[in-house]
């Protein structure tokens, strides 16, 4: 398969809401920023979730980067492994990135949320990324091999489970609490000045932004593709 989220987009008209594609191998797997996710086949998961009837318009899209993040983050916790969430929907232990996402929606002529396709890739037991610096595994973190079928049965329990939270501040607090490199001074890139500074993360706006306190500055707020991380 080319890709989880390019087929499930190619099938969304006749794909029920709920809807899981898998692949044990992606030959033109996508990322953020149209980056390619890597992935050694039959080795991480590699899959994407249709959800239909959210009654979400555009504006609170961005409430499933905080429900797909945190099953992420709860599916590790369950292995033993403390994750961070790299704001908006990557996911990290330490200062490796061990989930990546990629969240396409569909909007109606009312600006209404139509559909959406949330692909996910959680590497489990790749040991080498030859392609990807700074990645690791689940298998990494714990020295144990995972059963993938398994393992997606776990991760979507853990997905259902805080689906009913959807639009509940909870979410947006785990969320936030959840953010990598909050409340530690560390440096990062505004891309909008393209300006290097000193700043610390104080949290996520309602409205999704990123909140960022420059050291001997002012508060920046950031939305997606508008701040580099310098790791």
């Amino acid at each position: 398969m080319d890709s989880t989220n390019s087929e499930a987009l190619r099938r969304l008209s006749e794909l029920s809401g709920g809807t899981v594609i898998a692949a044990r191998e992606q030959t033109a797997g996508r990322g953020q920023r149209g980056n390619r996710w890597f992935s050694a086949p039959g080795m991480n998961l590699t899959f994407s979730i249709v959800l239909k009837g959210l009654e979400l318009d555009a504006a609170g899209s961005f409430r499933l980067n905080y429900l797909s993040s945190l099953a992420v983050a709860k599916f590790l916790s369950g292995q033993g492994v403390e994750a961070k969430i790299k704001w908006p929907n990557d996911i990290y232990v330490g200062k490796r990135k061990i989930c990546g996402m990629l969240i396409e929606n569909r909007l109606g002529t009312r600006g209404e949320l139509e559909a959406s396709v949330i692909g996910i890739g959680i590497n489990i037991n790749q040991k080498e990324f030859p392609q990807l610096s700074g990645a690791t595994s689940l298998s990494l973190c714990t020295a144990k091999e995972y059963e993938l079928e398994d393992a997606l049965g776990q991760f979507l329990y853990t997905f259902e489970g805080l689906l009913d939270k959807l639009d509940s501040p909870a979410l947006f607090d785990a969320y936030s609490a959840l953010l990598f490199q909050r409340g530690t001074p560390e440096r990062y890139h505004d891309l909008l000045t393209g300006r290097e500074y000193c700043g610390v993360i104080e949290g996520v706006e309602p409205d999704g932004r990123l909140h960022v306190r420059e050291e001997g500055g002012g508060d920046h707020y950031y939305r997606f593709k508008e701040i580099g991380y310098i790791l």
